[in-house]
């Protein structure tokens, strides 16, 4: 992502004393982006001096509340479109349109707290939906608590590893890094006199992206995705037999929303990536294969008998499956130089920050005391260790089990202290934290280590994967809570109590993401049948979870003997460095080779409508006399829309597998329109399944698609008016 240097605000110079409003177009002083001048001191938004409201039960229930429901979109997002959004922003601006609802109004350092436990939600996520569904995929045995341990261990590990590093890369760089996310962050909540406005179309947003995902998913009032095979009637049937060409779309909210975040130049590229996959790779595949009458490997039927959807699966994917791996390795790559300015800044800085760091009389520069820092790191690690013991308890003798955890240990310990400043720097450099590629070199390192001392099979993988989970969650922690200590930093934050109450976050997000996987388990499967794939189960297209199948993959050829398609694992990596020299992103083109074509086409759609929401200034809507941007921009409108449709379309998406749960009947079989449900006993248990038994005439055929195009139409046409200037 590419970075453009910020101009500062222009306001009036700060006296030494400080104001607690220094005049501004956001109320930021002037040089809070550029570099001091020698002897110039930054005084923020919020003196150290002045204290007012930061940590009150206000502030810690909300935030807790936004961890959770976060939580609980970000996992169900990320696990159906490979992206877990960003959640800092709209639980900011959230913070601030609440602040208007109480008698008295939350102080802006109550919402930075609130704001810094809520977004955990996004960091503990974005590890764990990396490594813990591959154990649902390979049919390892999960258990609840495993996962919460795992992802809170690793959260833990982020912030203890961060805070010796906070004062290097929030004060002594400050100017030097741009820190973007941190930027937009600080600006919303800088401006929360405009905040209830905000909150109030971010609620109606939220509010109409739930109920038109709720009618779509769970009452399947009309076919959530368009085919050209069904809509073009004949001639798109025509195309689908004979060259096995079909064009999909799923038309939801919280997949355009996510597409209008993104914008259309990483979503194009997404987009992209499918075309080539779907509308490329596999009709030649169809082509060249249908001759052949014996199976091709990995495929399981010939491939004349393959629909689209198989080709893609058994072939297309796999070859997308390399292009992500390679990918990551390249990120490593280019970020060479950051690697090894890196680690020698975080030597430096964290034993510095253990002996000789001058103890700070301010307040907005206060730390958790180094004693109790090194004390926790030293309690989490004996955790690790402990952890690493109980997973790896069935593998062999008690000296044996011991020198599993020793050897995870040391592994965890070390790559997650070398990595920390690696995700850091990067996230304060680009806004985009290469966690994937640290966490390939995690899984190969220890899948390694591992075998090579004779522990293999269920039991090696499971450590393996929970290693890897330990670490990514560690580094995805690290990397996003430097941008909220920036954050303070500019507002004047206390930097301990965020760090503090940091760990709440944690326990919250861990305890609800470790909830939305068993939950979207249960109700869906992260594979079809119940199989893991070691058993010869296929990955469910529906919950597509692009990392945890990579991972997988990876395991699963390091770690158990198979058969595994190398030959396509190459063409894809191959394909990543060709876009590599185009000058494109190549992991963004290597995930829209691997998801399915249904999932990123809505994400260009919402591309498409932020860009030509942004194209313009002087655009009127008939009627209301005035011209955009008189109270908000089109850019902050459609920001908040697009958020508003992630996240009530997630939560709604959580509801429908809550629904759709068998343990309690399946209750969605009493709501859906298009959908007749019937019961099926299962002979070897007794249990009951309830699942589709028909179709309304209507779904499946043309009508239904024209319904879908209309009803998603309406959507799309519904934000570009309203962000770009409609009545509020």
């Amino acid at each position: 992502m590419a970075v453009r240097s910020r101009k500062p605000s222009k306001a009036a110079p700060v006296k030494s004393g400080g104001a607690l409003n220094p005049k501004g177009p956001a109320g930021i002083p002037a040089n809070a982006y550029t570099p001091l001048k020698p002897g110039e001191k930054y005084i923020p938004f919020v003196p150290a001096g002045k204290t007012i409201p930061e940590v009150t039960r206000r502030s810690v229930l909300t935030g807790v509340l936004m961890a959770v429901l976060f939580s609980f979109a970000a996992c169900y997002l990320g696990l159906v479109a490979g992206q877990v959004f960003e959640a800092a922003i709209p639980i900011a601006i959230l913070a601030v349109g609440l602040a208007g609802l109480y008698a008295r109004k939350s102080s802006i350092l109550e919402n930075v707290i609130i704001q810094s436990i809520g977004a955990a939600s996004g960091l503990v996520v974005a590890g764990a939906i990396f490594t813990l569904p591959a154990l649902y995929i390979l049919g390892l045995e999960v258990n609840l608590l495993h996962t919460f341990i795992a992802s809170c261990l690793g959260g833990f590990l982020g912030i203890l590893f961060l805070v010796p590093l906070r004062r290097y890369f929030v004060a002594e760089e400050h100017g030097k890094l741009p820190f973007p996310e941190a930027t937009a962050t600080t600006e919303i909540l800088a401006t929360g006199e405009r905040g209830g406005k905000s909150a109030k179309i971010l609620a109606l947003s939220m509010a109409i992206g739930g109920v038109y995902d709720f009618l779509v998913e769970a009452l399947q009032a009309w076919p959530k995705t368009l085919r050209t095979d069904v809509l073009l009637g004949k001639f798109g049937h025509a195309l689908s037999e004979k060259a096995r060409w079909v064009f999909k779309l799923d038309g939801t909210a919280a997949l355009f929303g996510l597409g209008y975040i993104i914008g259309l130049r990483y979503s194009a590229v997404i987009a992209a990536g499918s075309v080539f996959s779907f509308l490329v790779l596999v009709p030649l595949i169809w082509h060249f294969g249908q001759a052949l009458p014996s199976i091709v490997i990995p495929g399981t039927l010939p491939i004349g008998q393959m629909t689209d959807g198989q080709i893609f699966s058994a072939y297309a994917q796999k070859i997308g499956i390399g292009a992500i791996a390679m990918a990551g390795v390249l990120g490593i790559l280019k970020m060479a130089k950051i690697i090894l300015s890196s680690f020698s800044v975080g030597v430096r800085e964290i034993f510095r920050g253990t002996t000789a760091s001058p103890k700070s009389t301010l307040r907005t520069d206060t730390d958790i005391s180094m004693k109790y820092n090194l004390a926790f790191i030293l309690l989490t690690l004996a955790a690790v260790f402990g952890a690493f013991a109980l997973f790896a308890s069935g593998a062999g003798e008690p000296a044996f089990v011991l020198q599993v955890a020793a050897i995870g240990l040391g592994i965890v310990a070390v790559l997650a202290f070398l990595f920390t400043p690696v995700a850091v720097r990067a996230t304060a450099i680009v806004g985009v934290n290469p966690v994937s590629g640290m966490t390939l070199i995690t899984l190969i390192l220890s899948s390694l280590a591992l075998v090579s001392i004779g522990l293999t099979g269920a039991a090696g993988m499971t450590v393996v994967l929970v290693m890897g989970c330990v670490v990514c969650t560690a580094l995805s922690m690290s990397g996003g809570f430097i941008t909220d200590l920036k954050i303070g930093y500019w507002l004047g934050a206390t930097p301990r109590n965020q760090q503090r109450w940091k760990f709440l976050g944690v326990v919250v997000s861990a305890l609800s993401v470790s909830l939305a996987l068993l939950l979207i388990q249960k109700a869906y499967g992260f594979t079809i049948g119940g199989k893991g794939i070691l058993d010869g189960g296929v990955p469910n297209p529906a919950i597509s979870a692009p990392q945890g199948n990579l991972m997988a993959t990876i395991i699963q050829s390091l770690m158990v003997e198979s058969q595994i398609p190398y030959g396509l694992y190459a063409l894809g990596a191959l394909c990543a460095l060709m876009i590599e020299m185009l000058g494109v992103s190549p992991l963004a083109f290597a995930l829209g080779m691997y998801l399915p074509i249904q999932i990123n086409m809505p994400l260009l759609v919402g591309g498409l409508v932020s860009w030509a929401v942004m194209r313009g200034s002087g655009f009127r809507v008939p009627g209301s006399g005035k011209k955009n941007g008189s109270e908000q921009s089109p850019k902050e409108r459609g920001i908040l829309i697009a958020s508003g449709f992630i996240a009530g379309g997630a939560l709604m998406g959580v509801i429908g597998a809550v629904l759709n749960l068998n343990e309690i009947g399946k209750p969605v079989r009493f709501l859906s329109i298009g959908a007749e449900y019937a019961a099926q006993v299962l002979p070897d248990s007794g249990r009951t399944i309830w699942d589709v038994a028909s179709y309304a005439p209507y779904y499946q055929s043309g009508p239904g698609q024209w319904i879908s195009l209309v009803c998603f139409s309406a959507l799309c046409a519904f934000c570009y008016f309203f962000a770009k200037g409609g009545r509020r």
